[in-house]
């Protein structure tokens, strides 16, 4: 049973962009707890403050008031994927991969073994030479994933990661990143505007409202683990897909 003392709490969280008509509100008093080993998702039109959100929680932005506290008072390693993979083209893969390790200081040889190691799980084994030109877009996006797990995070956070994938793509990209979060059993936070994309990776499910976003529903997702694609066929994955659907429109 997993440990449910939260180690990620956020607490009447607000952020005003200044501008010269008042300022801009794009979060209004989002309080949420996320606990260990969690799968979080936030969904909401674009403009809601999704990403926004995400930048406070990894520190990039500092919210105008209220608080994120993290278990201990220490912020976690947090490792981030964006909606591009933003890989660096003169690298090749597994250098791409391995170049959170180079920042660290660890040495060469560490670096490439635990760089090899994520590139078998995410499923690029063969590919460790290639250049980011010859790689699909989901290939990119594996590649983006295994680089910010390499340094082992206690805190992933995922912006619409598979948003410019096509849609069989993008739906194999569940698959992986399912498997990739059972195996490795992190605690992830994950903005996105697709309900099935929510319901088929998430234990719970937030839905914001249109700037400034404010949690609208919170949706315990309590369908089976591990999950496959027929899951999306079922009755309680449609009625929950519609019950957030009612809250988003």
């Amino acid at each position: 049973m997993k440990n449910k003392t939260p180690i990620l709490t956020v607490q009447n969280l607000s952020v005003v962009f200044p501008d010269n008509n008042g300022g801009l509100h794009a979060l209004d008093d989002i309080s949420f707890d996320v606990g260990p080993r969690d799968f979080i998702c936030f969904l909401g039109p674009s403009g809601s403050g999704k990403t926004t959100l995400l930048r406070v929680l990894a520190g990039l932005l500092k919210p105008s008031s209220g608080q994120v506290n993290f278990l201990n008072g220490h912020q976690p390693e947090i490792g981030m994927v964006f909606q591009q993979a933003h890989l660096m083209p003169w690298r090749t893969v597994i250098d791409n991969i391995k170049l959170p390790l180079e920042l660290e200081g660890v040495d060469e040889s560490s670096a490439r073994v635990k760089a090899q190691e994520l590139i078998e799980l995410v499923g690029l084994k063969g590919f460790e030479g290639s250049w980011p030109r010859e790689l699909s877009g989901g290939m990119a996006q594996r590649v983006g994933l295994a680089r910010a797990l390499v340094h082992d995070p206690d805190l992933l956070l995922l912006d619409e990661p598979f948003a410019s994938l096509d849609a069989i793509t993008r739906e194999r990209m569940w698959d992986e990143l399912s498997y990739i979060w059972q195996e490795r059993q992190k605690t992830v936070v994950m903005v996105t505007h697709s309900i099935n994309e929510s319901l088929f990776l998430a234990d719970r499910v937030f839905v914001l409202t249109q700037r400034p976003g404010k949690i609208k529903l919170e949706v315990k997702v309590n369908l089976p683990r591990p999950r496959n694609d027929d899951i999306r066929y079922t009755p309680r994955f449609g009625k929950l897909a519609h019950k957030l659907r009612e809250t988003i429109e």
